[in-house]
């Protein structure tokens, strides 16, 4: 899950990962599914399967205790009893590049190729991260001469690893300045008197379980007395590919009523909410952001980057009304739309990622709204596509 939907890309509210199970426990056959339901259940139990992946968290309010009668709670509690495994991705899903985000600005743009031909695709709000290896950056000053002593000191201490690399640091040649105190023992020069010598500086990348190690490695192969060095926090990058939400720009303008033909082909539903602007139902828009699930909270994103159309899962009343006042138009699917169609794609790319284990979609996780009077809102769902990773 970690290779797929790396949980650092969660947002903070989230809940995600293995949240019911043993990590050491064996495991052949998994059930993947939007909602971990009684339906769902049942139908792991009958796979006999060792883990589902459910990609809203099963277990996301803090629970207090497991009760069968509570319906929220049996199916939890019936998981624990017959040793099933529960994961959720949720929104570490959406943000990854080639995740639940990706997929639905296919089904905007009419297909992989002309996302991939998009004038603009990027996250409405980018990931940041460091690698643990890069949360510091040490600096210290050192004579010539024991500049290999240091970086040697540095390097079996754990510093200066960048991803396949080692033994990582940069030199440049400085003037250093001083004048011992009295009771200091000046490696260079006299006490006090000022002292100009000649140093390198020496810096580094550090990890923060590794920061006092290095620090304590330097000190105690450095000459100087009172070793001057610097310690910096750096921070975290931002990325082009990765983050909560897209803005896709398109190459050809289209209208709403062309945006939601696609999307009903891509997501297989036959019904989609509209919330026109003020004249938004009659022009072509041409930057849109999205959002699958509940995203009517990236309404200030959308207008900040200039987009006429949000499309997401779903939105309340207020929040249409609040898009119609700032001049946005809504798309809106309906919630699990917005996420179902990649649950074969998430399977399969699990299936990839552990060969010899089998991941199977579910059959009985079935959208919870209906039509009054007729067959589930998109029961004939379309095949869904394998976005570009």
């Amino acid at each position: 899950m970690e290779r797929v939907a790396p949980a650092r890309l969660a947002e903070p509210w989230d809940n995600v990962g293995l949240l019911l199970g043993d990590r050491e426990a064996p495991c052949g056959r998994v059930l993947v599914a939007v909602d971990w339901t009684a339906e769902v259940l049942e139908e792991a139990l009958a796979l006999r399967a060792d883990a589902g992946v459910a990609y809203h968290p099963p277990i996301f309010d803090p629970v207090k205790r497991l009760d069968a009668a509570d319906p929220r709670e049996r199916v939890l509690l019936g998981a624990a009893q017959a040793g099933v495994a529960l994961l959720s991705p949720h929104t570490a899903l959406d943000a990854v590049k080639g995740g639940v985000n990706d997929w639905l600005a296919e089904g905007i743009a009419g297909g992989a190729g002309e996302l991939a031909r998009a004038a603009g695709f990027e996250p409405l709000r980018p990931a940041e991260g460091l690698p643990d290896g890069e949360r510091f950056k040490l600096v210290a000053f050192v004579p010539p001469e024991a500049s290999a002593r240091v970086r040697d000191a540095l390097d079996e201490a754990g510093a200066g690893r960048i991803g396949n690399y080692d033994r990582c640091t940069t030199r440049s040649e400085v003037t250093g300045t001083f004048r011992g105190g009295e009771g200091a023992s000046p490696t260079v020069g006299r006490r006090g008197r000022t002292e100009e010598v000649r140093e390198e500086r020496i810096e580094t990348v550090v990890s923060r379980a590794r920061l006092a190690w290095a620090i304590a490695a330097m000190r105690a192969v450095h000459p100087y007395e009172e070793p001057a060095f610097e310690v910096h926090a750096l921070a975290a990058r931002p990325s082009l590919d990765e983050g909560a939400g897209r803005l896709l720009v398109l190459r050809r303008p289209a209208t709403l009523r062309d945006i939601a033909a696609r999307l009903r082909r891509h997501l297989g539903t036959a019904r989609i909410d509209l919330v026109a602007a003020p004249g938004g139902d009659r022009r072509r828009h041409e930057r849109i952001a999205l959002c699958p699930g509940a995203g009517a909270g990236f309404l200030a994103d959308a207008r900040a980057r200039g987009a006429t159309l949000l499309v997401t899962g779903e939105a309340r009343h207020h929040e249409h009304l609040a898009a119609r006042a700032a001049g946005v138009s809504m798309l809106l699917p309906g919630h699990t739309w917005t996420e179902r169609g990649y649950m074969p794609v998430l399977a399969r790319l699990l299936a990839e990622a552990i060969p010899g284990v089998s991941f199977t979609t579910s059959k009985a996780d079935v959208p919870p709204v209906s039509a009054v009077g007729g067959r589930p809102v998109g029961a004939r769902a379309a095949r869904p596509r394998a976005p570009r990773r």
